[in-house]
Protein backbone atom coordinates (compact mmCIF):
# COMPACT_ATOMS: atom_id res chain seq x y z
CA UNK A 1 0.00 0.00 0.00
CA UNK A 2 1.07 3.57 -0.64
CA UNK A 3 1.88 5.89 2.25
CA UNK A 4 -0.48 8.21 4.10
CA UNK A 5 -3.74 6.43 3.39
CA UNK A 6 -6.91 7.43 5.18
CA UNK A 7 -9.41 4.90 6.47
CA UNK A 8 -11.63 5.10 3.37
CA UNK A 9 -8.73 4.53 0.98
CA UNK A 10 -7.24 1.74 3.07
CA UNK A 11 -10.54 -0.13 3.10
CA UNK A 12 -10.98 0.34 -0.64
CA UNK A 13 -7.51 -0.94 -1.46
CA UNK A 14 -7.84 -3.77 1.05
CA UNK A 15 -11.11 -4.91 -0.52
CA UNK A 16 -9.37 -5.02 -3.91
CA UNK A 17 -6.62 -7.20 -2.46
CA UNK A 18 -9.22 -9.57 -0.99
CA UNK A 19 -11.47 -9.63 -4.04
CA UNK A 20 -11.55 -13.44 -3.97
CA UNK A 21 -13.43 -13.30 -0.66
CA UNK A 22 -17.23 -12.92 -0.86
CA UNK A 23 -16.99 -10.75 2.27
CA UNK A 24 -13.97 -8.68 1.25
CA UNK A 25 -15.13 -5.30 2.56
CA UNK A 26 -16.41 -6.76 5.82
CA UNK A 27 -13.14 -8.63 6.30
CA UNK A 28 -11.22 -5.38 5.78
CA UNK A 29 -13.39 -3.49 8.23
CA UNK A 30 -12.94 -6.13 10.92
CA UNK A 31 -9.18 -6.26 10.40
CA UNK A 32 -8.68 -2.50 10.35
CA UNK A 33 -10.89 -2.05 13.42
CA UNK A 34 -8.76 -4.70 15.13
CA UNK A 35 -5.55 -2.82 14.25
CA UNK A 36 -6.98 0.49 15.45
CA UNK A 37 -8.54 -1.08 18.57
CA UNK A 38 -11.86 0.49 17.62
CA UNK A 39 -15.24 -0.85 16.59
CA UNK A 40 -16.41 -0.81 12.98
CA UNK A 41 -18.68 2.19 13.52
CA UNK A 42 -15.55 4.26 14.15
CA UNK A 43 -14.39 3.54 10.60
CA UNK A 44 -17.62 4.96 9.19
CA UNK A 45 -17.55 7.96 11.50
CA UNK A 46 -13.95 8.91 10.64
CA UNK A 47 -13.32 7.81 7.03
CA UNK A 48 -10.87 10.66 6.39
CA UNK A 49 -8.63 9.91 9.35
CA UNK A 50 -5.08 9.24 8.15
CA UNK A 51 -3.49 6.01 9.31
CA UNK A 52 -0.13 6.12 11.03
CA UNK A 53 2.68 4.19 9.35
CA UNK A 54 2.64 1.40 11.94
CA UNK A 55 -1.14 1.06 11.65
CA UNK A 56 -0.92 0.82 7.90
CA UNK A 57 1.86 -1.76 7.97
CA UNK A 58 -0.02 -3.86 10.55
CA UNK A 59 -3.17 -3.72 8.43
CA UNK A 60 -1.22 -4.77 5.34
CA UNK A 61 0.30 -7.73 7.20
CA UNK A 62 -3.15 -8.90 8.27
CA UNK A 63 -4.47 -8.56 4.73
CA UNK A 64 -1.65 -10.79 3.50
CA UNK A 65 -2.67 -13.44 6.01
CA UNK A 66 -6.28 -13.18 4.92
CA UNK A 67 -5.23 -13.52 1.27
CA UNK A 68 -3.94 -17.02 2.06
CA UNK A 69 -7.44 -17.95 3.23
CA UNK A 70 -6.72 -17.77 6.98
CA UNK A 71 -10.03 -17.03 8.72
CA UNK A 72 -10.53 -13.52 10.03
CA UNK A 73 -11.52 -15.02 13.38
CA UNK A 74 -8.14 -16.74 13.65
CA UNK A 75 -6.31 -13.55 12.74
CA UNK A 76 -8.11 -11.47 15.37
CA UNK A 77 -8.55 -14.33 17.83
CA UNK A 78 -12.24 -13.58 18.37
CA UNK A 79 -15.66 -14.14 16.84
CA UNK A 80 -18.95 -12.67 18.01
CA UNK A 81 -21.76 -15.03 18.99
CA UNK A 82 -25.08 -13.83 20.40
CA UNK A 83 -23.54 -10.33 20.64
CA UNK A 84 -20.67 -11.52 22.84
CA UNK A 85 -16.98 -11.86 21.90
CA UNK A 86 -15.63 -15.41 22.05
CA UNK A 87 -11.96 -16.29 21.86
CA UNK A 88 -11.20 -18.76 19.09
CA UNK A 89 -8.16 -20.59 17.79
CA UNK A 90 -7.40 -23.32 15.24
CA UNK A 91 -8.33 -25.80 18.01
CA UNK A 92 -12.04 -24.94 17.87
CA UNK A 93 -14.81 -24.51 15.36
CA UNK A 94 -15.46 -20.85 14.62
CA UNK A 95 -18.97 -19.95 15.91
CA UNK A 96 -21.39 -19.35 13.04
CA UNK A 97 -24.47 -17.13 12.94
CA UNK A 98 -26.68 -20.10 12.00
CA UNK A 99 -25.81 -21.80 15.29
CA UNK A 100 -27.60 -18.97 17.11
CA UNK A 101 -30.78 -20.73 15.94
CA UNK A 102 -30.19 -23.26 18.75
CA UNK A 103 -30.29 -20.44 21.31
CA UNK A 104 -33.50 -19.07 19.80
CA UNK A 105 -35.17 -22.48 19.94
CA UNK A 106 -34.16 -22.96 23.58
CA UNK A 107 -35.64 -19.58 24.44
CA UNK A 108 -38.89 -20.64 22.78
CA UNK A 109 -39.12 -23.78 24.90
CA UNK A 110 -38.01 -22.50 28.31
CA UNK A 111 -38.48 -19.40 30.46
CA UNK A 112 -35.31 -17.45 31.35
CA UNK A 113 -35.86 -17.88 35.11
CA UNK A 114 -36.20 -21.69 34.96
CA UNK A 115 -33.53 -23.66 36.89
CA UNK A 116 -32.58 -26.02 34.06
CA UNK A 117 -29.98 -28.75 33.84
CA UNK A 118 -28.39 -28.46 30.40
CA UNK A 119 -25.81 -30.67 28.70
CA UNK A 120 -23.85 -29.31 25.72
CA UNK A 121 -22.08 -32.03 23.74
CA UNK A 122 -19.00 -31.04 21.73
CA UNK A 123 -18.79 -27.56 23.22
CA UNK A 124 -15.73 -26.34 21.27
CA UNK A 125 -15.25 -22.66 22.11
CA UNK A 126 -18.12 -22.91 24.58
CA UNK A 127 -20.32 -20.58 22.53
CA UNK A 128 -23.55 -22.54 23.04
CA UNK A 129 -22.96 -23.57 26.65
CA UNK A 130 -21.81 -20.15 27.82
CA UNK A 131 -24.58 -18.33 26.01
CA UNK A 132 -27.21 -20.58 27.59
CA UNK A 133 -25.57 -20.19 31.01
CA UNK A 134 -25.78 -16.40 30.67
CA UNK A 135 -29.30 -16.33 29.21
CA UNK A 136 -30.64 -18.86 31.76
CA UNK A 137 -28.87 -17.64 34.87
CA UNK A 138 -30.64 -20.03 37.27
CA UNK A 139 -29.54 -23.04 35.24
CA UNK A 140 -26.60 -25.40 35.55
CA UNK A 141 -24.77 -26.17 32.30
CA UNK A 142 -22.36 -29.05 31.71
CA UNK A 143 -20.17 -28.64 28.62
CA UNK A 144 -18.33 -31.65 27.19
CA UNK A 145 -15.60 -31.96 24.59
CA UNK A 146 -13.08 -34.62 23.59
CA UNK A 147 -10.41 -31.97 22.92
CA UNK A 148 -8.45 -30.66 25.90
CA UNK A 149 -7.25 -27.74 23.75
CA UNK A 150 -10.85 -26.79 22.98
CA UNK A 151 -11.77 -26.98 26.66
CA UNK A 152 -8.93 -24.60 27.50
CA UNK A 153 -10.42 -22.04 25.11
CA UNK A 154 -13.94 -22.63 26.42
CA UNK A 155 -12.87 -22.14 30.03
CA UNK A 156 -11.17 -18.85 29.11
CA UNK A 157 -14.37 -17.68 27.44
CA UNK A 158 -16.49 -18.62 30.45
CA UNK A 159 -14.20 -16.66 32.77
CA UNK A 160 -14.00 -13.65 30.46
CA UNK A 161 -17.78 -13.51 30.01
CA UNK A 162 -18.64 -14.21 33.64
CA UNK A 163 -20.45 -17.52 33.14
CA UNK A 164 -20.06 -19.06 36.59
CA UNK A 165 -22.82 -21.66 36.18
CA UNK A 166 -21.09 -23.82 33.57
CA UNK A 167 -18.70 -26.71 34.18
CA UNK A 168 -16.42 -28.28 31.58
CA UNK A 169 -15.67 -32.00 31.30
CA UNK A 170 -13.25 -33.85 29.05
CA UNK A 171 -15.25 -36.67 27.47
CA UNK A 172 -15.93 -38.49 24.23
CA UNK A 173 -19.67 -37.74 24.09
CA UNK A 174 -21.32 -39.46 27.08
CA UNK A 175 -18.30 -41.49 28.27
CA UNK A 176 -17.44 -39.24 31.23
CA UNK A 177 -20.73 -37.40 31.45
CA UNK A 178 -22.14 -37.06 34.98
CA UNK A 179 -24.83 -39.55 35.88
CA UNK A 180 -27.46 -36.81 35.91
CA UNK A 181 -30.66 -36.26 34.01
CA UNK A 182 -31.01 -33.13 31.93
CA UNK A 183 -33.86 -30.91 30.79
CA UNK A 184 -32.02 -30.20 27.56
CA UNK A 185 -29.25 -31.97 25.70
CA UNK A 186 -27.96 -29.72 22.95
CA UNK A 187 -25.26 -30.24 20.34
CA UNK A 188 -23.66 -28.86 17.23
CA UNK A 189 -21.86 -32.13 16.41
CA UNK A 190 -19.64 -32.99 13.44
CA UNK A 191 -22.01 -33.60 10.54
CA UNK A 192 -20.06 -33.08 7.31
CA UNK A 193 -19.38 -36.13 5.13
CA UNK A 194 -15.67 -36.67 4.52
CA UNK A 195 -16.20 -36.44 0.74
CA UNK A 196 -18.02 -33.10 0.88
CA UNK A 197 -16.30 -30.66 -1.54
CA UNK A 198 -16.93 -27.76 0.86
CA UNK A 199 -14.13 -29.13 3.06
CA UNK A 200 -11.58 -27.83 0.56
CA UNK A 201 -12.84 -24.24 0.53
CA UNK A 202 -13.24 -21.35 2.92
CA UNK A 203 -12.65 -21.24 6.66
CA UNK A 204 -13.19 -24.97 7.24
CA UNK A 205 -9.73 -25.66 5.75
CA UNK A 206 -8.26 -24.12 8.90
CA UNK A 207 -10.61 -25.69 11.46
CA UNK A 208 -10.22 -29.02 13.30
CA UNK A 209 -11.54 -31.87 11.20
CA UNK A 210 -12.73 -33.62 14.37
CA UNK A 211 -15.27 -30.83 14.85
CA UNK A 212 -16.46 -31.02 11.25
CA UNK A 213 -16.32 -34.51 9.77
CA UNK A 214 -18.44 -37.50 10.66
CA UNK A 215 -18.60 -40.89 8.95
CA UNK A 216 -21.75 -42.54 7.58
CA UNK A 217 -22.63 -39.60 5.36
CA UNK A 218 -22.07 -37.20 8.24
CA UNK A 219 -24.54 -38.95 10.55
CA UNK A 220 -22.40 -41.23 12.75
CA UNK A 221 -22.10 -38.85 15.69
CA UNK A 222 -25.74 -37.80 15.50
CA UNK A 223 -26.76 -41.48 15.56
CA UNK A 224 -24.53 -42.08 18.59
CA UNK A 225 -26.00 -39.16 20.50
CA UNK A 226 -29.59 -40.16 19.69
CA UNK A 227 -28.85 -43.71 20.87
CA UNK A 228 -27.42 -42.74 24.28
CA UNK A 229 -29.17 -39.45 25.07
CA UNK A 230 -32.36 -40.94 26.59
CA UNK A 231 -30.28 -42.41 29.44
CA UNK A 232 -29.40 -38.84 30.47
CA UNK A 233 -32.77 -37.17 29.92
CA UNK A 234 -35.46 -36.44 32.49
CA UNK A 235 -39.16 -36.79 31.65
CA UNK A 236 -40.40 -34.40 28.95
CA UNK A 237 -36.87 -33.16 28.25
CA UNK A 238 -35.52 -32.19 24.86
CA UNK A 239 -32.72 -33.26 22.54
CA UNK A 240 -31.71 -30.50 20.10
CA UNK A 241 -29.26 -30.69 17.19
CA UNK A 242 -27.77 -28.50 14.56
CA UNK A 243 -27.19 -30.46 11.35
CA UNK A 244 -26.48 -29.98 7.67
CA UNK A 245 -29.11 -28.29 5.51
CA UNK A 246 -29.68 -31.53 3.54
CA UNK A 247 -29.85 -33.80 6.60
CA UNK A 248 -33.21 -32.76 8.02
CA UNK A 249 -35.14 -35.79 6.77
CA UNK A 250 -32.45 -38.21 7.92
CA UNK A 251 -32.25 -36.71 11.41
CA UNK A 252 -36.03 -36.68 11.73
CA UNK A 253 -36.16 -40.37 10.72
CA UNK A 254 -33.45 -41.27 13.24
CA UNK A 255 -35.35 -39.56 16.05
CA UNK A 256 -38.60 -41.26 15.04
CA UNK A 257 -36.90 -44.65 14.95
CA UNK A 258 -35.61 -44.03 18.47
CA UNK A 259 -39.18 -43.23 19.60
CA UNK A 260 -38.59 -39.54 20.27
CA UNK A 261 -41.81 -37.54 20.50
CA UNK A 262 -43.06 -34.14 19.31
CA UNK A 263 -40.29 -33.78 16.74
CA UNK A 264 -39.92 -30.26 15.35
CA UNK A 265 -37.63 -28.82 12.70
CA UNK A 266 -36.42 -25.26 12.30
CA UNK A 267 -35.14 -23.27 9.35
CA UNK A 268 -32.30 -20.77 9.26
CA UNK A 269 -32.41 -17.32 7.64
CA UNK A 270 -31.81 -18.90 4.22
CA UNK A 271 -34.88 -21.10 4.84
CA UNK A 272 -32.79 -24.27 5.12
CA UNK A 273 -33.73 -26.84 7.75
CA UNK A 274 -30.75 -26.62 10.14
CA UNK A 275 -32.01 -27.79 13.54
CA UNK A 276 -34.18 -30.64 14.80
CA UNK A 277 -35.74 -31.03 18.25
CA UNK A 278 -37.27 -34.08 19.86
CA UNK A 279 -38.75 -34.97 23.26
CA UNK A 280 -37.57 -37.94 25.29
CA UNK A 281 -39.15 -41.26 24.33
CA UNK A 282 -41.68 -42.71 26.76
CA UNK A 283 -40.21 -45.07 29.32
Amino acid sequence: MTSSLNIRAALSLGAQLLNVSPSALLDCEVLLAYVLKKNRSYLRAWPDKTLRANEQSSFTALLMRRQTGEPVAHITGTREFWSRPFQVSPDVLIPRPETELLIEITQQKFQPHQPLNILDLGTGSGAIAITLALEFKQSKVIAIDASSAALTIAKKNAKQLGANNVDFIYSDWFTNAPNNTFDLIISNPPYICNTDPHLSAGDVRFEPSSALISEQQGLRDIKHIISYAPNFMCDDSYLLFEHGYQQGNDVQSLLKSAQFKAIEQFNDLQDHTRATLGRKPSS
